[in-house]
């Protein structure tokens, strides 16, 4: 299976998103997610040494198209979008892939 796939679901709570691939689910935490946004101003944050709020809570995740999702956080930041093939990257390495 290719990383760019779509899952086949998406569940989300304010703690964690769980993607649902036929060969895996990936429960991603919300404070992981947050901290690893991509955003231009997260990414520009970073490089001055910022650290992103890891308290927030997720609140929603909004298709893009095929390939991605944005998130919205509870610390009203929702610039954010991760692609499939991004958060299977993420979820495999750092462990939070769980074999199915």
């Amino acid at each position: 299976m290719t990383a760019g796939v779509p899952p086949i679901a998406v569940d989300v709570s304010r703690t964690a998103l769980a993607l649902h691939w036929d060969d895996r689910t990936l429960a991603l935490p919300a404070a992981l997610l947050r901290a690893r946004c991509r955003c231009a101003e997260c990414v520009a944050a970073s490089r001055r040494g910022e650290q992103a709020a890891t308290e927030a809570a997720l609140l929603d995740a909004i298709p893009v198209g095929h390939y991605a999702v944005q998130l919205r956080f509870s610390d009203g930041h929702e610039r954010g979008i991760y692609p499939w093939e991004y958060l299977r990257g993420l979820g495999e390495n750092t462990g939070s892939g769980l074999k199915t």
